[in-house]
């Protein structure tokens, strides 16, 4: 594991717990020698979560849409900064890049990104570690609906224990360490086939 993607809101929230996990999970990334990626955004979480890792020395690749851009909202200090066309090729960029996938709290673009990626697990495009970084509880409620998912037979528990969660962010990185990515690793080939 070389390059962690990170999900995050792009506003602060009204919790200052959530910004300092941010900043906590940057210079934590930094200090193991890993790279972030993130939305190459310099407010919200994101701005927080990449300053932090600058500031510990750390490296980091953001990818961000061009009208981003256009409104300013790009982070010139990212070690590599990569303007793409779409949100979509946004997503994409950031899934090929990284070799682990943390969720920070966020809101409707966080959630966004955590269910695509666990989507294309699901669906057998990647098996690289996820992880949730529940910061005071913030991702409980989702966690039971899920579970509610699971029990009414919309997703298996094994699909839902691809997500590692933990409320710790140095714990997370050591579960999202532990598990090998299992890149390749198709349900069936006839899935493989089409994609």
């Amino acid at each position: 594991m070389k390059k962690v993607a990170v999900f995050c809101g792009s506003r602060i929230g009204n919790d200052p717990a959530h910004a300092e996990a941010a900043r906590e999970l940057g210079r934590a990334l930094a200090g193991r020698g890993l790279t972030l990626v993130y939305g190459g955004g310099n407010v919200g979480l994101m701005g927080e979560v990449a300053s932090a890792a600058l500031d510990a020395g750390g490296e980091v690749i953001g990818v961000i849409p061009q009208f981003m851009v256009m409104r300013e909202l790009a982070y010139a200090a990212c070690t590599d900064l990569i303007v793409v066309d779409s949100m979509h090729t946004r997503k994409a960029r950031m899934a090929e890049l990284a070799d682990a996938f943390i969720a920070l709290p966020g809101g409707l673009g966080t959630f966004d990104e955590l269910f695509e990626i666990l989507t294309w697990a699901q669906i057998g495009l990647h098996g690289k570690p996820i992880g949730l970084l529940n910061v005071n509880g913030f991702y409980d409620g989702l966690l039971m609906f899920l579970n509610k998912v699971a029990a009414d037979g919309f997703v298996r528990e094994t699909e839902l224990n691809a997500l590692q969660i933990s409320s710790q962010h140095g714990k997370l990185l050591d579960m999202l360490a532990a598990r090998p990515s299992r890149e390749g690793d198709w349900e069936n080939e006839e899935l493989r086939n089409r994609t």
